[in-house]
């Protein structure tokens, strides 16, 4: 246990309300990018055009700021009472992506349609993480820190060629003959290189905002050279009015499997999460109050995805990168949560903020998003390398790696399939996670 007198404020003490701001803008500066990007880099690849872009990622902040709120204050078994941040997930990218195809119509993806298949599966699936956190201690002997290593692995590598399609310009650069160019290329370079440059800086402001500061200098120069038209902000209304289930529901087998195994996954990085955050924050991390705290924590990780695809946005995650806001703030109060919420809650109402934010060329963020994906699958790797790798676990992670690997490469090999299949297997991260959990159990790498 991390003990109380190593934090400024502890998780129940009230900071003054200049402190408080400050930790909150901290803790901002960390998540914002991370929520937006999702929800850009699905709309780019789905085609989707300006304003529904734009609503996506308001909704996603709007969706962060209710479930931020969830998950600090703790209602009824909902929430883990801890400062606990929540955002739009990476994880289920690829499938989602996967999900929003079965919206083509002649030829041409249909947002609403698109949407519809991806808020249903993205409601339904979510149902997997909410059992899971009834069913913690067995979940825990099927996901092992194995299976749980190789597919936060195989998420990074599958996210991988989006970031690189972005920085070649996205799919509107490959309709138009442009994928690839220099400057495209050479924006997405100037992001990357200016985000490890300040990201290597011994000031800690700067590299928390190293991310934000890359994406600043190369929307910057993409303005100057002209590809940012901020013309498009003048159309932007007042004030976003959430209204559930905009798009309608459709339900797809298919991508309903695919995303509960990313659930489920989801669920065991959760516990790590809760874990590190009751360490940091010096209470238990062990004993009924601490299952109490994780369960909790999980249910409301499942359940704010559920209330995603309400409010039509994404499934959500717990942050990992805001145990290290703690640690280095010195700050574990949740109060510092709500003010969180708030300012993402407020942020998701005003739909100048999501389209500025959609405005961002596609090479810009694939700068970005290209490190940050390659840092996933490094994390994954750390996992992995803190498991005992006998040669019953390389077993494991070699057909686990070929099988995920391989519908990534030559997609084309489901082609011929039945709809179902194609629709489960069409995705690395799920192909790698069924097969990683299932060989892991068959091989038993702990006997």
């Amino acid at each position: 246990m991390q003990q109380q007198s190593d934090l400024i404020y502890g998780l129940n003490d009230h900071p003054p309300l200049r402190g408080t701001l400050f930790a909150a803008l901290q803790h901002l500066l960390a998540i914002f990018v991370a929520i937006i990007t999702p929800p850009l880099i699905i709309s780019s690849a789905l085609k989707f055009d300006f304003q529904t872009t734009g609503f996506l990622v308001s909704m996603s902040l709007f969706v962060s700021g209710l479930a931020t709120f969830i998950q600090c204050h703790r209602i009824g078994p909902l929430g883990a009472g801890l400062l606990c941040i929540q955002g739009t997930s990476f994880s289920f990218i690829t499938p989602i992506i996967g999900a929003g195809m079965l919206g083509m119509v002649n030829g041409r993806i249909d947002a609403p349609t698109a949407l519809s298949y991806i808020f249903g599966a993205t409601m339904v699936a979510s149902v997997v993480e909410m059992v899971v956190s009834r069913l913690l201690p067995y979940a825990r002997k099927i996901i092992t820190p194995l299976v749980s290593g190789i597919v936060v692995t195989l998420i990074g590598l599958c996210l991988i060629k989006a970031g690189i399609n972005s920085c070649g310009g996205g799919q509107a650069a490959i309709d138009n003959g442009t994928f690839g160019s220099l400057r495209y290329l050479g924006l997405a370079v100037l992001v990357l290189v200016t985000i490890i440059f300040f990201n290597r800086s011994q000031n800690q402001y700067l590299r928390m905002g190293s991310i934000v500061i890359g994406l600043i200098v190369g929307s910057i120069l993409a303005w100057v050279m002209g590809m940012i038209d901020f013309t498009q902000l003048h159309g932007a209304g007042a004030v976003n009015i959430p209204i559930p289930f905009k798009y309608g529901l459709h339900f797809d087998m298919g991508s309903i499997i695919a995303l509960g195994i990313i659930y489920l996954v989801t669920a065991v990085e959760a516990f790590g999460d809760i874990t590190a955050n009751s360490l940091i924050s010096g209470q238990p991390v062990e004993g009924p109050v601490f299952l109490k705290r994780a369960q909790g924590g999980i249910l409301a990780d499942g359940f704010n995805s559920m209330l995603a695809a309400v409010f039509n946005s994404f499934p959500n995650s717990i942050f990992a990168q805001n145990n290290g806001m703690i640690q280095l703030t010195g700050v574990a109060s949740r109060y510092v949560g709500y003010f969180i919420a708030g300012a993402l809650f407020l942020l998701g109402l005003f739909p100048v903020v999501g389209q500025f934010f959609s405005l961002i060329p596609d090479c810009v963020l694939g700068g970005a998003t290209l490190l940050m994906f390659g840092t996933v699958a490094a994390s994954g790797i750390r996992i992995i390398a803190a498991t005992n790798i006998n040669r019953k676990a390389v077993l494991v992670m070699a057909i686990s790696f070929a099988m995920g690997m391989s519908v990534e490469l030559v997609p084309g090999i489901l082609d011929k399939m039945p709809r179902l299949i194609h629709s489960i297997f069409s995705s690395g991260i799920s192909t790698g996670g069924i097969t990683a959990i299932i060989a892991n159990a068959l091989i038993k790498v702990k006997e």
